[in-house]
C-alpha cells in the first residue's frame, strides 16, 4: 500500500494525438486490475481521438485536457508513475524542449524534473521518426530518466508495443512496480 491507498499507486495515463488512442482504454482497463488509480490527461489534439465519457467513467475521473484557472483546486492525486501513450513527434519533442505551451507537457516537464518514473511510448510517422529532431528528443528524454519505448528499425506497424507490454514489463522496468507483478 501507499499514501494513495491503492496496491500501486496513482498512474497519469497522458494521450496523444496517435491512432492508438482510440483504444487507451484498454490500457486503461489493465491499469486498474493492476490495482493503479487511473488519471487521464489529454493533450488537445489528443481529445478528438479519444472517448472522454468512457475513460472518465472507467476512472471515475474527468479527463483533464487544460489549464486549471487561478483559484482552482488541483484536484490530481500526486504521480506515482506516468504512461504517455501514444506519444506523438509533437508532444516528444515541445516535452524534450520544455515547452509547456499545454497542460499535458507542462506536466511532463514537472514530472519529469521531479524524477516520477516515466514510460513514453512513441508512435509517428516513418518520415518523422527519421527527423534528426525526433531523435535528439528521444535521447534528451532517456538521459533525464524518461524510459523510452521506440525502435526505429521496426516497421511501422510494430513500433508501439501491444497494451499488455505496456502495463507490465515496461512499468516494472521503469521502477513504477514497487514488488509483486504489475
Amino acid at each position: 500500500m501507499n499514501a494513495s491507498g491503492g496496491s500501486r499507486g496513482v498512474l497519469y495515463v497522458v494521450v496523444c494525438a496517435a491512432p492508438a488512442a482510440a483504444n487507451v482504454d484498454e490500457f486503461v482497463r489493465l491499469a486498474l486490475d493492476a490495482g493503479w488509480v487511473v488519471r487521464v490527461i489529454a493533450t488537445p489534439m489528443g481529445e478528438r481521438f479519444i472517448d472522454v465519457a468512457e475513460l472518465a467513467a472507467l476512472s471515475g475521473d474527468r479527463v483533464r485536457i487544460g489549464f486549471r484557472m487561478p483559484g482552482e483546486p488541483d484536484e490530481l492525486p500526486p504521480a506515482d508513475a506516468v504512461v504517455v501513450a501514444p506519444a506523438t513527434f509533437n508532444t516528444v519533442n515541445k516535452w524534450a524542449a520544455g515547452i509547456t505551451d499545454t497542460f499535458a507537457t507542462g506536466l511532463l516537464c514537472e514530472l519529469t524534473g521531479l524524477g516520477v518514473p516515466i514510460v513514453a511510448v512513441p508512435l509517428v510517422k516513418e518520415a518523422l521518426a527519421r527527423h534528426v529532431a525526433f531523435g535528439r528528443s528521444l535521447e534528451g528524454l532517456a538521459g533525464m530518466g524518461v524510459r523510452v519505448l521506440f525502435d526505429p528499425q521496426a516497421p511501422p506497424q510494430s513500433r508501439m508495443p501491444g497494451w499488455p507490454r505496456v502495463n507490465a514489463g515496461e512499468l516494472r522496468a521503469a521502477g513504477c512496480c514497487q514488488g509483486g507483478a504489475a
